[in-house]
């Protein structure tokens, strides 16, 4: 991230640091001594904090906060924005007990550190806890939104249960999946942060499909990373996905445009954990040989240039601050090392 990009947005991310402890501490006083230790064990150390970000930046590229007799007179847009948080932080509590995952930001797990029981009720509770902000904070429209949002992610949980063996999935399958786990909820931050600032529905509907574009490139560069990220940045062993038998986009893009012997050897490869796991050497040139990895790049550049394409409907002298803090945040997704 650009120093420009974080100091533009030191600020909004303090703000929201701070929203939350007040809150989690709020939370504390009601809710068990051990339920209060894992929400600040698994929130307060590390994150972007993108989401609430987001949502953040939108509101006031709608003009929320500028006009203090408005519709969004009396919102605290900092404390509402930290349910995008709460209820990424519920999936990673999740996805780490499904997936057996040991670390996360560099500390054991929330299930290795208290157990899997408490990591899935500590999820739990931060579910519900974004959806009461979010129904307080953002009225009906805005809970409706972010319930969608919420229900595409565990549809597309399930897509993927559903295509976890097939190592012939097709890109629209891929993009199904990513678009419901992924770009949903960081289009319903986006769409939400312009309801609440009073925006119309051509406002709300340019900024939610800007998040579901930004959201699908960060996963195409997710992806990317996996295979040819730094493992001190990352944080993971590189070629972790294809050790687990995952069809992300590099690969999918290989096998589809693989001779036939090179295609037989990568399914063959997925079909054998064991030679997954000493074939990614392989693997990677492979997919670096039938372009897979530029390719994805090319479709990440690509959903970002069309996500940027959403401002041109703003008063660009009204809300140059933020579209610039938009677009850098469109280019750090692209450019990001981790």
């Amino acid at each position: 991230m650009s120093i420009e990009l974080k100091s533009a947005i030191a600020s909004d991310v303090a703000r929201i640091e701070q929203a939350m402890q007040d809150d989690l501490a709020l939370s504390a006083a009601e809710t068990a001594p051990l339920l209060a230790e894992i929400l600040r064990y698994g929130l307060l150390h590390g994150g972007k904090r993108i989401r609430p970000l987001l949502m953040v930046v939108c509101y006031r590229l709608c003009g929320g906060g500028k006009n203090k007799g408005g519709n969004d007179a009396g919102v605290d847009i900092h404390r509402l924005s930290i349910a995008f948080e709460y209820l990424h932080g519920a999936t990673l509590f999740h996805d780490d007990v499904i997936d057996k995952g040991l670390v996360r930001r560099g500390r054991p797990s929330v299930h290795v550190a208290y157990g899997e029981t408490a990591a899935i009720l500590a999820g739990d509770f931060l579910h519900a806890r974004a959806m009461l902000l979010i129904g307080r904070g953002g009225g009906i429209p805005a809970l409706d939104i972010f319930c969608q949002a919420t229900t595409a992610l565990v549809d597309g949980e399930f897509m993927q249960l559903h295509n976890a063996r097939n190592y012939n999935l097709a890109e629209e399958d891929y993009f199904r999946v990513i678009m419901d786990k992924t770009a949903r909820l960081i289009g319903a931050a986006c769409q939400i942060g312009a309801l609440v600032a009073g925006a119309g529905a051509r406002e709300q509907e340019a900024l939610r499909e800007y998040g579901l574009c930004l959201g699908c490139a960060f996963q195409i560069i997710d992806d990317l990373l996996d295979y040819q990220g730094d493992e001190a940045a990352t944080g993971k062993a590189v070629g972790n996905d294809f050790c687990e038998g995952k069809m992300t986009l590099p690969l999918i893009i290989a096998i589809g445009r693989a001779e036939e012997s090179d295609r037989r050897r990568l399914l063959g490869m997925l079909a054998n954990s064991e030679e997954r796991k000493d074939g990614v050497a392989e693997a990677r040139a492979l997919i670096a040989r039938y372009d897979g990895f530029a390719l994805a790049r090319h479709k990440a550049e690509g959903m970002i240039a069309e996500g940027l394409t959403q401002f041109g409907i703003f008063d660009q002298g009204e809300v140059q601050a933020e579209k610039v803090v938009l677009e850098a945040l469109a280019s750090y997704v692209l450019n990001r090392n981790k």
